[in-house]
């Protein structure tokens, strides 16, 4: 099984230091390891040749039978056995062993009736060099390492801090803020060496140029489109209004209404997409703003639909943009959707729930998109297109979802509202379901 990692243990500066860390404890280490090794190697060397000179020194006077020097003796007391055994076969041999309480170089070797003549070599001030060598090593490892790791710290901070901010101009281009650019200091200037994260902004820069343009260029087109069909269709409705009563004046009517419609709804969406659209705020119940709104749609629906007060507010909204929203969720439930349909008031909060189908799978992922209709539905898909920019200048959020157990449900989420009055009509008593019919027209661009 892989180990579940912590969240920051994914970054980039993480990573980056861990394996200089690494890096750095690796090449120390072995640099360590190898100076200890040659000054032990020079250091016992010295050592050993200085205890098998006074080896020398002290056979010849055994075999003279002189006085032998102070450290020199037959089979003296803490002889290594190791170095007994090798004197006994007649050979030669050195052994750093600790005598007295200290360390000691001994060499011993061959004496007469099978014993052994030592000499003792006071090795403490060899073992302290090492010591100290080796504390050395520790201390001057330890500071390369914190050194390496601020340098490679800043140097990674400086890259991170660059794909960051390329990161932060993604995520403001993909929610709709065509403006932001990257601006990478390299990309400013060409003569200077671009690198990855150069790269990168600068073709994250040119991209969002070129989207801005195209949609530009769309918004454009529909605007102009709609302006230019409003003319002729207007006389098209008033010639429409002419003609003689009858079945076919009916459905001419019918299809100039709902090309209307159409015309109304581009010069909507073209508006929202200028991103100039302002709203008029002023206090309201929500609870009879929905209502308002669900006798609109379901007198254009031909059915009704029930409110649900859970919870009444005051919000500080622009009460035609928020019909307009809940008209148009109501209105989708009612065309895609199957009763009953229910709008649910609880505080800021506003569902919609039918029990059809659902909503399509892209659009729970995605959102709405304008002209795209799935499982044989009729509409242009602007109706929640409409909906979802109309919440977008409200400063309210608009999720789309389906239930477990069926049917497709919106929420509306209001920005946080002025405080709502003690005593005033409206105010909520409790849960409580009302049956809410009217009049209004189609909204023909809902599709799901």
């Amino acid at each position: 099984m892989r180990a579940v990692l912590p969240r920051w243990a994914g970054t980039l500066a993480v990573k980056s230091a861990a394996f200089i860390t690494v890096m750095c404890c690796a090449l120390a280490a072995l640099l360590g390891v190898l100076v200890h090794v040659s000054v032990t190697d020079q250091t016992v060397g010295q050592a050993r040749a200085l205890a098998l000179s006074r080896l020398k020194d002290a056979t010849s006077a055994f075999e003279s039978g002189d006085t032998m020097l102070p450290g020199a003796g037959v089979d003296p007391p803490g002889l290594p056995g190791s170095l007994r055994q090798l004197a006994a076969r007649g050979q030669r041999g050195t052994v750093v062993d600790r005598h007295k309480g200290r360390p000691t170089m001994w060499a011993a070797g061959p004496a007469d009736h099978g014993r052994a003549l030592a000499v003792e070599v006071d090795y403490s001030q060899q073992a302290r060099t090492i010591a100290a060598l080796d504390q050395s090593i520790l201390w001057s490892s330890g500071l390369a390492i914190g050194v390496t790791l601020l340098i490679g710290a800043f140097a990674v901070t400086r890259v991170t801090r660059r794909l960051h901010a390329t990161a932060r101009v993604a995520r403001r281009i993909s929610t709709g803020d065509l403006d932001a650019r990257v601006h990478d200091p390299l990309t400013r200037d060409p003569s200077r060496p671009q690198d990855e994260v150069a790269a990168v902004a600068a073709a994250l820069d040119s991209m969002a140029a070129s989207l801005q343009g195209k949609l530009l260029a769309e918004q454009r087109f529909t605007a102009d489109v709609a302006h230019e069909l409003r003319t002729p269709l207007t006389g098209l409705h008033a010639a429409a209004e002419l003609l003689p009563p009858g079945r076919p004046t009916e459905l001419v009517r019918d299809r100039v209404a709902a090309l209307r419609t159409l015309t109304e709804d581009l010069l909507e969406i073209s508006r929202l997409d200028s991103g100039r659209e302002r709203p008029a705020l002023d206090a309201e119940h929500l609870s009879t703003v929905a209502e308002r709104a669900v006798r609109a749609a379901g007198a254009a629906a031909g059915s009704d639909a029930k409110v649900r007060i859970v919870r009444d507010v005051y919000v500080e909204t622009d009460r035609r943009r928020l019909e307009r929203v809940l008209g148009n969720l109501v209105a989708n439930a009612h065309r895609h959707g199957r009763p009953p349909v229910v709008l649910t008031v609880d505080g800021p909060v506003v569902t919609v729930r039918d029990h059809g189908d659902g909503y399509p799978d892209y659009l729970v992922a995605h959102g709405p998109q304008r002209f795209r209709t799935e499982g044989g539905a009729t509409g242009h898909g602007l109706g929640l297109t409409i909906a979802l920019g109309q919440a977008e200048v409200l400063g309210a959020r608009l999720e789309f979802a389906n239930a477990p157990d069926g049917g497709a449900v919106a929420t509306l989420t209001l920005p946080q509202s002025p405080p709502e009055p003690e005593d005033g009509p409206g105010t909520a008593g409790g849960p409580g379901i009302r049956a809410a019919t009217g009049e209004a027209g189609p909204d023909n661009g809902s599709s799901r």
